[in-house]
């Protein structure tokens, strides 16, 4: 019989271990190129170039080619190149026919809870004021594109949770860049799933181009592909280090890593479902994380158990298992208020609370990008169908920015429109503050108007 050691599942006792190995863990930082990555890459150049090298010449050569450098850096890694870049009206209709009606129910099912939730946070998202001569202006941006990556995996759901919140928003126009799969006959096509999700959601385009290429074009524009204001979606590490280069030129929403999820529980959990949730996580690539801090040895290694059992017949059994142990692992430490600190100080994309009470600790939470409590409340539910988008930031990231939500898709236009006697209130400081940092001019500026009157 297999057992946990067996497969060398990490268990840490004690409070000081976690912290350490967990903290040890958390950004995966690796330029290294894989074998496969220096093949595909090795079809677009001829010297060799290392991994931030390889994406700035990707980024200039679409700056400079537009239309046909993106045709020729997908045929070059995929093997097909798009007829056009932009998914037509008939695409559309055949992806409509592929998707079976049951799906296309739970996809509107999904992007309905998806846009009450947001609707909802714009009620209590940032509003145009004025008072005594002072406020602001909120918009939503004018143009925005979404990055939807997937081609062995596909992620509907990521074009709901990334395309409703800006629907909601208001942006004026939402388009999307997505890796499009080489066919039989040449040809190449977005995933029909993302495309009905496209249009569940009310996207207005969506380009068939994926990786830092798609990242570029959406920045600087091509013939077919339109530039936006702001980029939003999670990619491979290709999309990461693209926008991490490419804003200011463009905004970006926020770089993100692998997936995490942080379980905390006590003795009343349940370690089936607690194993489950772990897995949910760890399922995606090798570089997941996925973690669980106990109050309960006995808990821990129950757990490990039914990792072993779980994964005996999961297809991306060899991922999953790697993935705990690559970046993930169990921890048991002495108490409630442990976990919760080590929580705050990793500051997962997603903390799951699984203990007594649960929703008396909401409170202690600081650091995470989404919280979810309850054993009724499955992170897994959350990537589908449960509301709040699950766009959530990684990497310990969550210590200062939030998950995906309508104000990301909003900017905000101060305004100052005083009066002529708030003027002769407020300005004799503003002069004496300019010409304390040597800027005369401003000084003059005000100044100028109080001698006029």
């Amino acid at each position: 019989m297999v057992n946990a050691a067996d497969i060398d599942i990490p268990i840490w006792q004690g409070a000081d271990a976690a912290r350490r190995q967990l903290l040890a863990r958390r950004r995966p930082d690796d330029d290294e190129l894989s074998e496969i990555e220096r093949q595909i890459l090795g079809r677009l150049f001829d010297d060799a170039p290392e991994f931030e090298e390889a994406v700035g010449r990707i980024i200039q050569r679409v700056r400079d080619g537009g239309d046909a450098a993106v045709r020729a850096i997908a045929e070059a890694i995929d093997g097909a190149a798009p007829e056009s870049l932009v998914v037509t009206e008939e695409e559309f209709s055949c992806a409509r026919d592929d998707v079976s009606p049951e799906l296309v129910s739970a996809l509107q099912h999904a992007a309905e809870r998806v846009r009450r939730y947001h609707e909802l946070q714009l009620e209590h998202a940032a509003r145009s004021f004025s008072s005594g001569g002072l406020g602001q202006l909120v918009r939503p941006l004018a143009r925005v594109g979404l990055y939807v990556p997937g081609t062995a995996a596909v992620y509907p759901s990521t074009v709901l949770h990334t395309a409703i919140p800006a629907m909601v928003a208001g942006v004026r126009e939402v388009v999307i860049a997505s890796p499009a799969v080489p066919a039989d006959d040449g040809s190449a096509h977005v995933n029909a799933l993302k495309l009905v999700a496209a249009e569940i959601a009310g996207v207005d385009t969506v380009y068939k181009v994926g990786g830092a290429q798609a990242i570029a074009a959406l920045a600087y524009g091509t013939e077919s592909i339109g530039a936006v204001d702001k980029i939003f979606g999670p990619g491979n590490r290709f999309v990461t280090a693209a926008k991490r280069r490419l804003y200011g030129v463009v905004g970006i929403d926020a770089i993100y890593g692998p997936t995490e999820t942080m379980i905390i529980a006590d003795h009343s959990a349940n370690p089936e479902l607690v194993a489950a949730d772990l897995l949910a996580q760890a399922e995606h690539d090798d570089l997941a994380a996925p973690i669980l801090i106990s109050t309960s040895e006995a808990l821990a290694e129950a757990v490990a158990a039914e990792l072993v059992e779980q994964t005996a017949d999961l297809p991306r059994r060899d991922i999953a298992l790697n993935a705990v142990r690559n970046r993930g692992g169990l921890a048991c430490v002495p108490d409630i208020d442990d976990a919760l600190a080590i929580a705050n100080e990793y500051a997962p994309e997603h903390l799951a609370l699984v203990v007594e009470n649960a929703h008396q600790r909401i409170g202690e939470v600081r650091n995470a990008g989404g919280l979810f409590v309850g054993e009724a409340s499955p992170e897994a539910l959350g990537d589908y169908v449960a509301g709040p988008s699950h766009v959530m930031p990684t990497g310990g990231s969550a210590r200062f920015s939030s998950a995906l939500n309508v104000g990301e898709f909003m900017k905000i236009t101060t305004v100052v429109q005083v009066t002529d006697d708030l003027l002769d209130e407020i300005a004799g400081d503003a002069e004496l503050i300019a010409h304390a940092e040597h800027l005369d001019a401003h000084a003059r500026s005000l100044e100028r108007r109080r001698r006029d009157r």
